[in-house]
């Protein structure tokens, strides 16, 4: 059983899950883990996995539109030493500042493998969930697709200081918040874009008609070998951690205007189906799995 089946599963007894955080009374509440062996590639500092781990909860903070307030990591490791330690929190306060967030503390405990379980707690009292886009619509992303694929490729080159730059992404908490107010559906991309489409359609009971070229990150150029790997690090590759969201068409001069970071509209809210230049757009990104 993978994480989509396991989750699909647990929403006929958890009815209020299914998006990017909960959100109780005005407090949006998220939580993710992330594991040496899956999540952070040889060469990887523990500054980046501090900023990396604790900055993938305060993206489902901002996929809400959540303001941040706090952040917390559980750090599991076969063994301590004090230089890891100190980096990773130092790593963890820095991003939650960047977004106006604060690290507050956590755990530390014995594990066979480096893992870092996060909590981020945030705070709306007008939640953006991903159930609310329409037939019209225009379809938006954030920043540029594609990076941390690209980091991958740099850290097997053994480039890993470009590649540590690269996975210490900025949270969209700032654009979330800007987002919220005229946003009908959102969520983060951190399973991918595609996969984001799908899970939006589904939400939303709609399709989408997506157009190229989509934005990526100019790296993914330098590293991909071929048009295809270029498709496969922007569509499917994940956890870049951009925004994707719905909006009337009527107000994307004026949330484009009021943004900082940039958003790219890159095809409409349809009936049903998914496309990707008129054909079929599978259904695939970054599924965790137990095996």
């Amino acid at each position: 059983m993978d994480e989509r089946e396991a989750l699909g599963r647990l929403s006929a007894t958890l009815p209020e899950a299914g998006d990017d955080a909960a959100v109780v009374d005005d407090l949006v509440v998220t939580t993710d883990m992330l594991h040496d062996s899956t999540d952070f590639p040889e060469g990887t500092t523990a500054y980046t996995a501090g900023w990396r781990a604790v900055g993938a909860s305060l993206s489902d903070v901002a996929a809400m539109g959540g303001e941040a307030v706090a952040a917390v990591a559980a750090y599991g490791a076969p063994e301590f030493e004090w230089d890891a330690i100190a980096s990773f929190v130092e790593g963890a306060s820095d991003v939650c500042e960047l977004v106006g967030g604060e690290y507050v503390g956590g755990d530390l405990d014995g594990h066979g493998e480096f893992t870092a379980a996060t909590t981020a707690v945030g705070r709306t009292d007008d939640p953006v969930y991903r159930s609310g886009a329409s037939a019209g619509e225009v379809v938006c992303v954030t920043g540029t697709l594609g990076r941390s694929g690209a980091a991958l490729r740099l850290f097997e080159d053994g480039e890993f200081d470009r590649a540590n730059d690269l996975f210490q992404f900025e949270p969209r908490v700032r654009a979330g918040r800007t987002l919220a107010e005229h946003a009908t559906a959102m969520m983060d991309s951190s399973d991918g874009f595609a996969r984001s489409l799908h899970q939006l359609a589904e939400a939303s009971d709609c399709g989408f008609e997506i157009e190229s070229p989509l934005p990526t990150v100019d790296v993914v150029d330098e590293v991909a070998d071929s048009d295809e790997e270029r498709l496969e690090l922007g569509l499917f590759f994940g956890e870049d951690f951009e925004l994707v969201c719905t909006l009337p068409g009527e107000t994307l001069e004026r949330v484009t205007e009021d943004l900082s970071v940039p958003l790219t509209p890159v095809g409409t809210v349809t009936e049903t189906g998914v496309t990707l230049d008129g054909e079929p757009l599978p259904d695939r990104g970054y599924t965790h799995s137990a095996e």
